[in-house]
């Protein structure tokens, strides 16, 4: 018998904890007595726990209380994950993982884990959005920005929120075979392996900054005018610096270059027009400034793992 233990805090993301469980409540339906996974909810506090929306969990035992040794124990995310500490749950974990076979996290409980001091040395992934934070909150840890989920020896993490659905899945597939697992996502109405990564979830480009600079004029002019053909020498000219300079200026206010800006910015205005028109994809090219179906689709596998048509399926 596998044991699960999820560790519970409060303002703790409700659905980080309960799809990973319900994929393993339901792999049980399928699996010998003997062989069930065995699930424990532990807490950080005697009593219920109340998660960020509001809904009172009751757990099974204090952390002070729980087991020696664990097949599987994880963090979920949550505003309790990233915005708080809780020094008594992070001693414990650092113990406590040592007796586990593997662990992991949900979402952003990877900053739960960071802060114990347990993703150095390691790949790992969380939500989209967090991404940048867990980067520079933990430099080092490997964080894969792009992931569902990331296996790294005996710690497994998840990007954001559903994520945890396909870490359980995985887990699932490993110890009792694909076949299981499948048959899990079946009830669950999941697909096993999604199509693309996180970034199809996320924009490419962040918000131009609202303070006018030369280069917030020429970024908000390239927005406009997307259909029009930009080089560094144009765009260098609308902010009348030369290219050089203007290529490390943009660089250094924009966390990206010029060009990767303008990839950027078109392949966010397609999926904009993809996810809320049902305008041709030869017209969706031209107006976000492609040029060509072939060359948008060309772009769209590289950076979403997508091409626009499933892009379209899936998110219009």
């Amino acid at each position: 018998m596998k044991t699960v233990a999820m560790v519970l805090f409060p303002e703790f993301l409700l659905l980080d904890m309960a799809g990973p469980l319900e994929v393993f409540s339901v792999a049980n339906r399928y699996l010998k007595p003997e062989d069930h996974y065995q699930l424990t909810l532990l807490g950080t506090e005697s009593g219920p726990l109340r998660a960020s929306n509001g809904v009172l969990v009751h757990t099974d035992r204090h952390i002070d209380e729980a087991g020696d040794r664990y097949d599987l124990l994880l963090v979920p995310g949550g505003p309790g994950a990233y915005n708080e500490k809780c020094p008594p749950l992070l001693a414990w974990l650092q113990g406590a993982v040592g007796r586990a076979e593997r662990y992991g996290s949900i979402c952003t409980g990877a900053f739960v884990l960071g802060y114990a001091g347990l993703l150095d040395g390691y790949r790992v992934t969380t939500h989209w959005n967090y991404t940048e934070r867990l980067i520079k909150g933990f430099p080092k840890a490997d964080v894969a920005t792009d992931q569902i989920f990331v296996e790294d020896r005996n710690l497994i993490t998840s990007g954001g929120v559903t994520a945890g659905i396909d870490l359980a899945l995985a887990v699932v597939a490993r110890d009792h075979g694909k076949k299981l697992a499948q048959d899990v996502a079946k009830v669950l109405l999941v697909v096993m392996k999604r199509q693309g990564g996180q970034a199809q979830f996320s924009p490419l480009m962040a918000a131009v900054s609202p303070q006018e600079t030369p280069i917030t004029r020429v970024q908000n002019h390239v927005l406009e005018h997307l259909e029009e053909s930009f080089t560094i020498e144009r765009m260098a000219g609308l902010a009348n610096m030369s290219a050089r300079h203007f290529a490390r200026v943009f660089a250094r206010e924009v966390n990206m270059t010029p060009m990767e800006f303008l990839q950027s910015a078109r392949i966010d205005c397609a999926r904009n027009l993809l996810e809320t028109s049902d305008l041709p994809l030869k017209t969706v090219a031209y107006k976000s400034g492609f040029g060509s179906v072939r060359h948008m689709r060309f772009l769209f596998g590289e950076k979403l793992g997508l091409t626009p048509a499933q892009y379209r399926e899936q998110f219009s």
